[in-house]
């Protein structure tokens, strides 16, 4: 009696929580059908620009951070690639204790040092700091050092989800700022004093910068060059990158939970068994920028994960110097799961490749959800233009 008792009541727990889950995502909106975003004054470009001068050296320090637990991919490694290759600052990608970090959702990197040894070398701070998404927002080591940059007079830039570290830090309060759209709910709840800003790519405000998506770092990075070093340097980085333009128009509305979105998690979630590890030949000079995104893009699938595999476990320098550490110790990788070589293929033709093969493989749907994740418009979007096209995606 007992047992029969215990099967019907979980039978109707799990019916009634199909049901609520069933009425929740009917209550979705279908996928948005937006067109392109609204243009930029060149008075408030101009303006971000000012903001974000170097406010210490001519040739300024940036400081890019990591957690070693888990550290975003792409807000970690594309920064760094950017402005190594762009030479107008000296960049340090630090970890906050010693040892490699692991990066998420794909590599693990040597950083060049940690906060400490950075502290003891640069006791008058860094002009700017970057701060990744990380596995957590309220690591004291963390907002300490912040806090500490902040008060030595440093530019924060918080990357994507890296706004909640920076709003945990109390550097929110009373500004204007944005992040990536699945957090902002979030965001908006544990600081109100934060006031957001709808349809940017970047916000900057009295020495705080905040992005939003893990695919606004591009931009971000441009425009951080601009300010340094003039708009002609930034359109030649620009173009080493395969971009014909960037600004921080955005269409905020483009990106929301869907009906699709979230049918999409479930099903290929279901898919379980299926789940594929996808090889990346890692070699020496690769670009770290083209590496991150496509390595991102193929691990938010929810059926696959990237992983690198190189001849030995030593770790490889890539194109600006960064050393990733190899996931695998391999010769070879079975074709049916390797993904393409990436060499130095311009970052914004990789990721757009990517998603492409993406959708070859698993569908459009897929590799609209992974566009959402990055916050991406990808190609095949309904837009007007070129440069529509354009701002609609960088």
């Amino acid at each position: 009696m007992k047992k029969r008792l215990f099967w019907w009541t979980s039978l109707g727990v799990a019916a009634l929580l199909a049901t609520i889950g069933a009425t929740w995502i009917l209550s979705l909106p279908p996928a948005p059908d937006v067109g392109a975003a609204p243009a930029i004054a060149q008075k408030e470009a101009d303006a971000m620009l000012a903001a974000l001068k170097p406010p210490k050296r001519q040739r300024p320090l940036v400081a890019i951070l990591g957690l070693n637990d888990a550290t975003e991919t792409t807000d970690y490694l594309m920064p760094y690639g950017i402005l190594r290759r762009a030479d107008v600052a000296d960049v340090v990608a630090l970890a906050t204790e010693p040892g490699p970090v692991t990066l998420y959702p794909a590599f693990k990197v040597v950083p060049d040092m940690t906060v400490a040894d950075f502290d003891a070398r640069h006791p008058d701070g860094a002009d700017y700091v970057i701060v990744p998404a990380m596995s957590r927002d309220d690591d004291p080591a963390v907002l300490q050092w912040l806090r500490t940059q902040a008060d030595k007079g440093a530019m924060i830039v918080g990357v994507c989800a890296g706004a909640k570290i920076v709003g945990e830090a109390g550097l929110l309060d009373g500004k204007q700022a944005t992040t990536h759209w699945y957090y902002l709910d979030e965001l908006r709840r544990k600081h109100p004093a934060t006031r957001y800003v709808a349809d940017r790519r970047m916000v900057v405000d009295r020495g705080v910068a905040t992005t939003t998506g893990i695919s606004a770092s591009m931009p971000m990075a441009l425009t951080l060059i601009e300010a340094i070093a003039g708009r002609s340097k930034a359109e030649a980085v620009a173009r080493d990158l395969g971009l014909s333009h960037w600004d921080a128009s955005h269409r905020s509305d483009a990106f929301s939970f869907s009906q699709p979105f979230v049918l999409t998690i479930i099903g290929n979630m279901l898919a379980f068994w299926n789940r594929e590890q996808l090889g990346i030949d890692l070699r020496p000079g690769a670009d770290e920028v083209s590496l991150a995104l496509v390595a991102d893009a193929w691990s938010r699938t929810y059926r696959s994960r990237a992983v690198t595999f190189a001849r030995s476990d030593d770790a490889l320098e890539t194109r600006s110097r960064i050393r990733i550490i190899p996931d695998k110790v391999a010769i070879s990788w079975s074709a049916e799961h390797l993904l393409p070589a990436i060499g130095s293929q311009r970052p914004a033709q990789a990721l757009d490749q990517a998603l492409q093969e993406i959708a070859a493989r698993y569908g459009d749907p897929t590799a609209d959800l992974v566009a959402m994740q990055l916050e991406y418009r990808r190609q095949g979007s309904p837009v007007r233009t070129a440069t529509d096209r354009a701002r609609l995606r960088w």
